[in-house]
């Protein structure tokens, strides 16, 4: 018996198990149902109770991902039950096959559902890079290091706050030419003749230096700063562990803290950091994980309206 079956059977018993565990008022609607890797998944539950509340994908491998719940605001209830909500993506490195999304309460096993995660294939590359940027991505560096830490802390970081419930829009016209895409396998050949991989986490954007760089969605500036490896650099804040990024821009019109309207614009493509010319990286992150801005402007990454009605509020 292959052993993703074998998983599924599993899934199913333990599921069946635990059902007479559940609280007797307790609701849960997840979107969507099928996933693709690289596609952001929603869940909200009324009448969960308990404070430690979170969200885990999980396949035959083990947890793919995690995310916490957390409460809407203004606050909304379902049959006199508040309503919370979790939201995580599925890695782009996942392979296809059955796999369950779980809220959990500590180590306790709420609710198991069964989901399927489909087949994608990304495009594969080799990117050959001169001498100076082959210093700047290979050589370690004491500054890339608290930068890319603190990056790191603010990504992983989930709020409370509840910026946007729309789809988002590209950061410049969305017909612009691409010269790099979402999940893109990435071979990095430096000028001694070496190599590294990678995973490429955003779009590119083929744009001259000094075009105009407009907020996807809206939300908080979390980071406005100049980096080593991405150049000046914006991080927005749009929900609780949602962040859209923009790098390699020439200048930069806002500040951390501020909170900005979509389509306000916040500065002008380049080519600062490490890059082989002008373009702009789009980037969005769902609970730390790397997740397909084109996705996300197709529908919304937390559609409340829907979610309510699934769960009859």
């Amino acid at each position: 018996m292959k052993k993703s079956l074998v998983f599924f059977i599993l899934l199913a018993l333990g599921a069946a198990a635990r059902l007479a565990a559940l609280p007797p008022h307790f609701k849960a609607a997840v979107i969507p149902e099928h996933l693709l890797p690289g596609e952001p998944v929603s869940v909200a539950i009324a009448g969960a109770g308990g404070v430690n509340l979170r969200l885990s994908l999980v396949n035959a491998q083990g947890r793919l991902a995690k995310a916490v719940f957390w409460t809407l605001f203004p606050r909304v209830f379902v049959e006199g039950n508040i309503v919370q909500a979790a939201l995580l993506t599925v890695p782009s490195t996942v392979k296809p096959g059955n796999a369950a999304l779980r809220i959990e309460n500590g180590d306790a096993v709420i609710k198991e559902f069964a989901i399927t995660i489909s087949d994608r294939k990304f495009v594969s590359e080799e990117i050959a890079l001169n001498e100076w940027n082959t210093e700047l991505r290979a050589v370690p560096s004491s500054l890339k290091t608290q930068q890319a830490n603190r990056l790191w802390a603010i990504l992983s970081r989930a709020g409370r706050d509840v910026y946007t419930v729309s789809a988002f829009a590209p950061p410049v016209p969305a017909d612009t030419r691409r010269t790099g895409f979402f999940g893109d396998r990435r071979v990095y050949r430096y000028s001694d003749g070496t190599t590294d991989s990678a995973i490429h986490a955003g779009i590119d954007y083929g744009v001259p230096t000094g075009t105009t760089v407009r907020a996807c969605a809206d939300g908080k500036v979390a980071l406005a700063e100049y980096r080593e490896a991405t150049g000046n650099s914006v991080v927005i804040e749009h929900l609780p562990g949602v962040y859209s990024i923009y790098y390699h821009m020439s200048k930069l019109a806002v500040k951390e803290g501020t909170v900005v309207q979509k389509g306000r614009v916040l500065g002008e493509s380049g080519a600062t950091g490490l890059a082989t010319g002008p373009h702009l990286h789009w980037e969005i992150r769902v609970a730390g994980e790397n997740t397909d801005p084109d996705i996300c402007s197709a529908r919304p990454i937390f559609d409340r309206d829907a979610l309510l009605a699934k769960l009859g509020g």
